[in-house]
């Protein structure tokens, strides 16, 4: 016993001696013994949803999320979309087409922030997670997807005064699809700093996606702070409803900037549209198509603060169609255009309301394309006449002036997409 206990005395002294000739030697922990949590899920870097969801549901911004198809959020089910989270549409084509839709009675909670959008874009968009925008898609890569739609019992204005339509963009044979009612105060959820890029799929001859379409979405709905770049078909389309919508902004989209039918009779605040040389109108917009036609007074749309920049030989400014009615107030139009950048009364309905005060100008400011002489050479086809119900509200401003009126365009610094790509 002895013996060993002189053994590793001496094995025991030759280890301090070794340590205490190397200062500099790491000391080493042992390694912990505790068990790890088995439970605990790898967090994945994608995750696919399609079909009708019928379960409440959230998706969280630690991953991105791919629309395989349609994606419909289910009467009574709310999806809820983290600040932060990026949605990417699948490539199917036609009745495959990939968007996100809201069928009446689901809602939407889709709440971004400044610092942390939420945005939809195409799976072909290399944006990673916490970036703002990817580096290998441009403003020509248009209908890569689909778009998001949104579905309320708001009224509407159609023929037959049927209080009801299936919207464009969604085939008749599916179970969703249908839009209006009775009920002004529907509330279709939160769509608030939020970026669609990319889209407006064709599903059919004539058939496009909108970026953001609006099917009879009411009063209760929040539309705010949201963005549409890059869309092959409309930007931003009202068909009726009550919803009020604000701080939005189009850019380079290949039909129309803002697009408004069936009596539309909410009101848009602080809206800007920004044309490319593939553009149609800045605005459409269109009277109600239903027998209440028949008493104009009774609707209504107010745009109230509109920038518009017709930058890249765009079509019309406005083209105010089949008895529009509505008030444009402080906006701003401006550009270095030699198209077709004027303002077309299109139908003897719009002719008569644009006459009888039923089409409102008020407080517009604008710069005049090359080679026009005043403002009274932008309108078309507006009755004999009836001229001074715009020329009397519009003040002409030199290239180099700064507007008065317009939208404040601070309000999309940072979050945009326009803003990354120094457009504003």
């Amino acid at each position: 016993m002895k013996k060993l206990f002189l053994s590793a005395a001496v094995i025991l002294s030759m280890f301090a001696v070794s340590c205490s000739g190397d200062d500099d030697a790491p000391i080493v922990d042992p390694p912990s013994e505790e068990p790890g949590d088995p439970t605990e899920p790898e967090i994945p870097e994608t995750e696919t949803r399609t079909g009708i969801l019928t379960e409440n549901e959230t998706w969280t911004n630690d991953r991105i999320w791919i629309l395989e198809s349609k994606v419909v959020i289910n009467e009574g089910v709310t999806l809820t979309i983290e600040p932060g989270t990026i949605i990417k549409g699948g490539e199917g084509q036609e009745a495959a087409a990939s968007a996100l839709v809201v069928d009446q009675g689901g809602k939407l909670i889709a709440d971004g922030t400044a610092e942390n959008p939420i945005i939809f874009t195409s799976i072909l968009d290399n944006i990673k997670k916490g970036e703002i925008a990817g580096t290998n898609l441009g403003l020509g890569n248009v209908g890569l997807w689909g778009g998001v739609i949104v579905l309320g019992n708001a009224p509407i204005s159609v023929d037959g005064d049927a209080g009801e339509a299936q919207i464009e963009g969604i085939p008749a044979t599916e179970p969703y699809g249908q839009y209006g009612g009775d009920n002004p105060n529907d509330n279709s959820g939160i769509i608030r700093y939020v970026s669609i890029r990319h889209g407006g799929i064709t599903i059919g001859q004539d058939n496009e996606i909108n970026g953001l379409t609006m099917g009879g979405v009411g009063l209760g709905t929040t539309i705010d702070h949201v963005e549409v770049v890059a869309n092959q078909d409309d930007a931003f389309e009202w068909f009726g409803g009550t919803t009020n919508s604000s701080n939005l902004l189009a850019w380079a989209q290949q039909d129309d900037g803002l697009d408004i039918d069936q009596a539309f009779n909410g009101t848009i605040t602080n809206a800007a549209v920004i044309q490319s040389s593939n553009s149609d109108r800045a605005l459409e917009i269109d009277g109600p198509e239903g027998p209440d036609a028949a008493n104009p007074a009774d609707f209504g749309f107010t745009i109230d603060g509109l920038t518009v920049v017709d930058v890249e030989n765009g079509e019309f400014y406005a083209d105010f169609r089949d008895g529009a009615i509505g008030t444009i107030r402080n906006a701003v139009f401006s550009g270095t255009t030699t198209g077709e950048a004027k303002f077309r009364f299109n139908g003897p309905d719009s002719q008569n309301n644009f006459a009888n005060g039923l089409i409102v100008f008020e407080n517009i400011e604008l710069v005049l394309p090359v080679g026009v002489a005043s403002a009274e050479e932008l309108l078309v086809d507006a009755p004999a006449g009836s001229e001074g119900n715009f020329t009397n509200n519009v003040t002409v401003l030199e290239a180099s002036a700064t507007p008065t009126v317009g939208a404040d365009l601070s309000v999309f610094a940072g979050w945009t997409y326009a803003s990354s790509q120094n457009a504003l």
